[in-house]
């Protein structure tokens, strides 16, 4: 009986040995069983540095197969990796290991000055451990340190409810907060993850996102827990994903929208052998119906969406429910995110908590065994999250008479303009029906007489120009007037989280402020 991932590791180096784990794109092939080995060796090393059952080890890294192994090594001895966003600022960084408070660092090579700039002030750390290029003097080279521990691993071993991860949220409402995930959630989410893409055991599952955020980490471990192969891209390179797809006959793989568009543009993509591909997972946000048109033309009826966040899971648009052509009921759908997947359930309430009936737009609660155990070091900001048994998404949405659950906005990110709530969403995909946009996100911006008002910040796609004014005025054809947008501002592209969610927070300091003209 599995009661811990390290039990799913033991398990697949016991019933698998032979098999491909991990596929790593223009790199090392490496089985079950090696894989098993060399975690039990890193285990056993860092017990020996003094760490003991549940305390933190950190990781600053793209996907490579270190990070596996200090994934791997926490699920077997019990220790509590705390993830680092390799995009972050040095401060940022900073941050967030000064409160998951870890012991030993391990790092790529190509974070060297990061980490040489951010060590002065990390005196919780005692060791580093660089792997992926040339070593500084100031750490150990990962080969090195591996070596030095023994086969047999470590003496300590996790509980079911040990925490495993401590995974940092991506802070668009304030400070990260670190996400306390255990064992038995993690074995939960593999396994949702596991039914609600039919994932079987000779499935070859491609991943690009970085692994240290919950989207490629839960599809790692649904695949691993039917013990089916997963092949890594150190990060997103489109030509490089087309043809890994081919040439190792990949089965599934894991895009947001913004790069399903960016592999259906791949030069020659018609002529490449893509047939093996059976199931595209997206999340993140809805796919617009133009690229799901040109994805299933060229693909197939491949298309899944699943809807969740580091706190745990959620719901799922299954590929069936994907018609871009079908009834106005199954287009309008294509906007949803899915209905609640098997084990989990879903409410909509309003600020006083009373549920509310199908088609009333309110706070997304959510409750299942995915859930996490709480934020680190944060008890207030957990007491808010988690009540009577439920999590407080903090999304804003309403669910139809069947169950599809369509997301409105974050709630704090709702727009208050002379006294009417306005959805940023529902603006969003009004400005998204225009032919010239490609992409687009809306903010609220301080007016004295509204409160606030609407702003665009709009990509416009290649070929395709368009006025503010014209905008606007389509804006109006689709939604009430007063939603629509008041001014526009248009830019080369957004800037977007690891998860493939537009970053707000950053939209807010780059555009909530100045004042273009007016319309």
């Amino acid at each position: 009986m599995l009661e811990t991932l390290g039990d799913l590791l033991g398990n697949n180096a016991y019933k698998f040995p032979d098999e491909l784990a991990f596929i790593y794109a223009g790199g090392s092939r490496v089985t079950f069983r090696q894989h098993h080995e060399r975690a039990h060796k890193l285990a056993s090393a860092i017990y020996n540095t003094g760490i003991r059952r549940q305390d933190r080890i950190s990781i600053l890294s793209q996907n490579t197969p270190e990070f596996m192994e200090v994934y791997s090594a926490g699920e077997l001895a019990g220790f509590i990796v705390a993830t680092v966003n390799f995009r972050l600022a040095p401060p940022e960084m900073a941050y967030i290991l000064g409160d998951a408070t870890p012991r030993i660092l391990f790092f790529e090579a190509g974070y060297t000055q990061t980490v040489d700039i951010l060590r002065g002030s990390l005196p919780h750390i005692e060791t580093y451990v660089c792997f992926g290029g040339a070593c500084p003097d100031w750490a150990t080279p990962y080969e090195d340190f591996v070596a030095s521990g023994h086969a047999s691993g470590a003496p300590s071993r996790p509980s079911a409810d040990d925490i495993m991860h401590l995974i940092y949220t991506s802070g668009t409402t304030g400070r990260p907060k670190g996400v306390m995930r255990t064992h038995r959630a993690e074995l939960a989410i593999a396994q949702l993850m596991a039914t609600e893409l039919g994932m079987i055991v000779s499935d070859r599952l491609q991943l690009m996102m970085p692994v240290f955020h919950v989207g490629s980490r839960f599809l790692q471990l649904a695949a691993h827990l039917r013990g089916a192969t997963v092949i890594w891209h150190h990060d997103f390179k489109p030509v490089e994903v087309v043809e890994t797809i081919a040439s190792e006959r990949v089965t599934m793989t894991h895009l947001a929208p913004t790069m399903v568009q960016a592999v259906l543009n791949v030069t020659g993509i018609e002529d490449v052998d893509l047939s093996s591909l059976h199931t595209v997972c997206y999340s993140a946000a809805p796919m617009p119906a133009p690229v799901l048109r040109r994805g299933i033309k060229l693909l197939g009826p491949v298309f899944l969406q699943v809807y969740g966040m580091t706190e745990g899971g959620g719901s799922t648009l299954h590929k069936r429910q994907h018609q871009p052509d079908g009834t106005a009921e199954q287009v309008k759908r294509l906007g949803s995110i899915g209905q609640a997947a098997p084990n989990v359930d879903i409410k909509i309430v309003d600020e006083d908590g009373k549920t509310l009936a199908a088609g009333e737009p309110g706070e997304i609660l959510t409750r299942s065994a995915t859930c996490m155990l709480g934020y680190w070091s944060n008890s207030a900001a957990t007491i808010s999250a988690m009540r009577d048994g439920w999590y407080y998404t903090g999304d804003l949405g309403y669910l139809d008479a069947e169950g599809f659950l369509y997301l409105v906005d974050r709630k704090k990110d709702m727009i208050i303009s002379g006294g009417e709530n306005i959805y940023s969403r529902e603006v969003e995909e009004a400005l998204a029906s225009h032919p010239a946009v490609q992409d687009c996100a809306v903010i609220g911006v301080k007016d004295d007489y509204w409160g606030e008002t609407v702003r665009a910040i709009v990509v416009l796609a290649a070929g395709q120009p368009a006025m503010d004014a014209e905008l606007i005025d389509h804006c109006k054809t689709q939604i009430a007037s007063y939603k629509k947008p008041k001014s526009v501002v248009f830019v080369t592209e957004l800037p977007r989280l690891p998860s493939g969610k537009i970053n707000k927070v950053v939209l807010r300091q780059l555009h909530g402020t100045a004042e273009p003209k007016a319309n």
